[in-house]
């Protein structure tokens, strides 16, 4: 390791420690901070405001129960916003998958804008530019996603086009059976998207999943966007639309649990011919979103995943400790802790349902990555994926 790079891992390490206590202190302080962690706090043997004064410290709270985040009659969401908030900003509230039961809650004022603002310093402007327009094609709903690509074409200069999408819809169809009525609502989806592209809005961005980009290729390959465009009196030449690059987008951000270095090289290689910048990212409406190492050849596609640190972090930890307090050495499997540290939201150290492997950090994340993420292999069986 260089002496460049272990000096950036040591200041990212302060940095970390440091946004640990400033949250800490936001969250459990009666002046600024959260009911839930103000009423949790009286059944703690310690004291947050004293006793964590670094990220390992963050091991006092134990786990962060998903449960928590489920609403029910005796509860309130608004005991997720923090006192120096209330009745003072506006209050989201996204939802995560809920295709079983009572969805988690979150409660966002600003953190959406933030989080994607960041990430769009990472985005390079030859592929993704400024005043650019962009085609969101993934959920909308009650999901961050929708808004957060919106603020982020917004925040670049450009304007933000959206299909309707209902992710539930779509497993509800898949646990049932239905496979052609799954496959029927994909290609409503995708058929929204193409009467944007037939509009010709100048789109050059957009975002999908890896399922809805193939869809989107396929389609484009079978001449359906070629059909759109006569069918609202704009002929055009038989074969010229046929592909992405040739719809004019020239950046693709992407997201969803099937990213697998094969999809990646097919995508880069035949679906985008190499033509179209395409940035892979792991997020959710609990952390925000991670961005990922440069994806190529040199790697074999491997995609490895990094934390907005400090605001949030992201730990591979041993699965068959209960207690989770155990890393697994870089390049070994284990399940996804999150921990996000903002202003808005608190959560220490919640077990995602993913696993994949640690990665080593490198100069532009100086601290862990994950890589190869998939569904925890402990309950992999049972989950569906749907348009993801």
């Amino acid at each position: 390791m260089s002496e460049s790079l272990s000096s950036k891992i040591h200041a990212a390490k302060e940095a970390l420690d440091k946004q640990v206590r400033e949250i800490v202190q936001w969250h459990f302080s009666p002046d600024t901070g959260t009911p839930f962690w103000l009423d949790k706090a009286k059944t703690y043997n310690f004291n947050p405001l004293k006793d964590i004064q670094g990220f390992d410290d963050l091991k006092l709270f134990g786990l962060f129960e998903d449960e928590w985040l489920r609403a029910s009659p005796d509860t309130d969401i608004s005991r997720w916003v923090p006192r120096a908030y209330q009745g003072k900003k506006p209050v989201y509230v996204f939802e995560t998958g809920g295709t079983t039961g009572i969805p988690k809650s979150r409660i966002v004022i600003e953190d959406h804008w933030i989080d994607y603002e960041m990430m769009s310093e990472t985005l390079p402007d030859e592929h993704f530019p400024r005043g650019g327009h962009w085609l969101m094609l993934g959920p909308s709903g009650p999901r961050r996603l929708r808004l957060a690509i919106e603020h982020l074409a917004q925040h670049r200069g450009g304007i933000c086009f959206s299909v309707d999408l209902d992710p539930r819809w779509v497993v509800k169809q898949i646990k049932a059976g239905k496979g052609p009525e799954a496959k029927a609502y994909a290609e409503h989806c995708i058929d929204q998207a193409l009467t944007i592209l037939a509009a010709g809005h100048k789109i050059k961005c957009m975002f999908t999943t890896p399922k809805l980009l193939a869809a989107l290729s396929q389609a484009l390959l079978e001449g359906k966007l070629e059909k759109k465009r006569r069918e609202i009196g704009f002929p055009v030449k038989e074969g010229s639309l046929r592909s992405i690059a040739d719809a004019g987008i020239t950046g693709i951000f992407s997201g969803g649990t099937e990213f697998t270095p094969q999809f990646t090289r097919e995508a880069c290689e035949e679906m985008l011919e190499g033509k179209v910048y395409m940035t892979p990212t792991y997020g959710n409406t609990l952390m925000g979103l991670a961005c990922s190492k440069p994806v190529g050849p040199h790697d074999g596609y491997k995609i490895s995943y990094y934390a907005p640190q400090p605001r949030a972090a992201i730990q591979v930890v041993d699965d068959s400790d209960e207690a989770y307090d155990k890393v697994v050495p870089y390049g070994k499997t284990g399940r996804v802790l999150l921990t996000t540290l903002t202003k808005e939201f608190f959560m220490p150290r919640f077990p995602e349902r993913d696993e994949g492997e640690r990665e080593e950090p490198f100069d532009t994340f100086p601290w862990d990555g994950v890589s190869g993420v998939r569904p925890w292999s402990k309950i992999a069986a049972q989950t569906t994926v749907g348009v993801y």
